[in-house]
């Protein structure tokens, strides 16, 4: 039972640092849009569109024109890995005119 409780704690641990390890940004700006699962602000000339869900905590009602600041963090969905080009390391030959001329020289 206790090594079964001891996995238990370091799995909780462990979450709970995965959690953490994303680190926290955030932008400021009037709403643009809202909507249920996505908010839209704009910042300087560009609209950053943010998702939300409901676990997104909400502090009053937001609505279009109001100034927010929101924090949100970024994490990966996805990866996918490929191959780096490999570099070509082949010398080129020699021009056929080099190789004549290179030979009359030396005879």
């Amino acid at each position: 039972m206790k090594p079964y409780l001891a996995l238990l704690i370091a799995a909780l641990f462990l979450s709970a640092a995965s959690l953490v390890a994303a680190k926290d940004y955030q932008v400021t700006g009037p709403v643009v849009d809202v909507k249920d699962d996505v908010i839209i602000v704009k910042k300087g000339t560009e609209n950053w569109e943010i998702a939300r869900d409901k676990g997104t905590k909400t502090t009053g009602d937001i609505k279009k024109g109001d100034k927010v600041m929101i924090k949100y963090k970024m994490t990966a969905t996805s990866i996918e890995g490929k191959e780096a080009p490999k570099a070509k390391t082949e010398a080129k030959p020699a021009a056929k005119g080099d190789e004549k001329k290179t030979d009359a020289k030396t005879k």
